[in-house]
């Protein structure tokens, strides 16, 4: 059969424009997806988005629908949910899973969900937790160095300092533990080394030696929380034992009690403020004088890559401390330093500082202090890398 001609191109011509229809058409629909949100409020998108998976409830589904073996997350659990704060959330919800370092089948929905609707389903999902008392995770705020914070956190800290002259070398570990909504025990072991000199002739030596500090035991409760005005204020207490060595700089050689308040305040454009105020009563008035202390803390949260970023928290404290008594002088510190999460689930945590004396400063040295912190409620120590 002869073709007829100028029909080879009636075909060609009408493949390109059925494609050009069908690709408008295509993009017609993935924008429909999109805007089919934009409407909605947070339950709906929970819904419609996320509820085959985590449950209607909230609870998850269980295994036999799903078809996975990894758990689902209760968001009734106040215990989870109030902790984690909502940047958290809307990170996973927008990249997936493995931007904060879990499994790969909770899916990204950055394509069809925007961050304002994610915002607004997370807002549900944190809902689900209908007991007020537990403090939101996003009053957790970057730990400074030294000022204590109001928030109660399951943390071990590690941390080092060190003197301008590198003849003491002081450490600390610190395990804190919350129970109940609003507690939090605290276990300190304060530890170092110094250079000490050893009598030998006329020429002595000098050698390192290594020293147990003042163990101390604390409670701390957190009194008054409020996402809404972003503040947080906690009152807490340490018995320190004198475990040290009090000759060597490390004890005071008498039991001591520790009572203080904490401040937590979220601040505009991503800054925050930590304040500390107590006193220190020895049980021994020769061994030890009483004294008044107070910190504060003023410092900012940088991300990388958006929310789901690498977090960079430079801050300053102000370090002030007096004996009580009348015409007693106030020492004061400055001490500038930078807190940096190190793994995407940015649950450890590396800071380092310098903690600088501003009065008094012919006996006192320039200390050098670093610390790594493991935030344990959220994996192991090699999860989320």
């Amino acid at each position: 059969m002869e073709r007829k001609k100028g029909f080879t191109p009636f075909i060609i011509l009408s493949v390109l424009l059925t494609a050009s229809l069908s690709v408008i058409l295509l993009a017609e629909t993935q924008i429909q997806d999109k805007t089919l949100y934009e409407n909605m409020t947070g339950k709906e998108i929970f819904l419609a988005s996320c509820a085959n998976c985590h449950g209607p409830d909230g609870k998850g589904q269980p295994q036999s629908q799903v078809g996975f073996d990894v758990p689902l997350p209760d968001f009734t659990d106040c215990n989870f949910t109030s902790r984690e704060p909502a940047p958290d959330f809307v990170s996973v919800a927008h990249q997936g899973g493995p931007v904060r370092g879990f499994e790969k089948l909770m899916p990204a929905f950055g394509k069809v969900l925007s961050i304002e609707e994610i915002t607004r389903a997370v807002k549900y999902v944190k809902a689900f937790c209908a007991d007020s008392n537990w403090p939101d995770g996003e009053l957790n705020l970057p730990r400074p160095m030294i000022t204590e914070k109001a928030y109660p956190e399951d943390e071990a800290v590690l941390t080092f300092g060190a003197s301008n002259n590198l003849d003491k070398i002081t450490g600390e570990f610190v395990y804190e533990q919350r129970f109940g909504s609003r507690n939090q025990i605290e276990i300190v072991v304060p530890f170092g080394w110094n250079e000490m000199v050893i009598p030998n002739g006329v020429e002595p030596n000098t050698d390192w030696t290594s020293h147990l500090g003042d163990l101390a035991f604390g409670v701390k409760h957190a009194l008054v929380h409020s996402l809404k005005s972003g503040s947080i204020f906690s009152a807490a207490a340490e018995v320190i034992m004198p475990t040290g060595d009090e000759a060597q700089g490390f004890g005071k050689g008498t039991f001591v009690f520790e009572p203080f308040f904490s401040y937590g305040q979220i601040l505009p454009s991503d800054f925050f403020l930590h304040s500390q105020l107590g006193t220190e009563f020895p049980f021994q008035s020769d061994k030890a004088e009483n004294e008044a202390f107070l910190r504060l803390t003023l410092g900012r949260t940088f991300t990388t890559g958006g929310w789901w970023g690498r977090a960079w928290s430079p801050m300053v404290e102000l370090l002030a401390s007096s004996e009580l008594e009348s015409g007693a002088d106030i020492y004061w510190d400055i001490m500038p330093q930078i807190q940096v999460t190190l793994n995407t689930r940015q649950h450890i945590m590396f800071n380092i500082g310098v903690r600088i004396p501003a009065n008094h400063t012919s006996n006192r040295d320039i200390q050098v202090m670093a610390y790594l912190l493991w935030d344990w409620f959220d994996g192991g120590f090699l999860e989320g890398w």
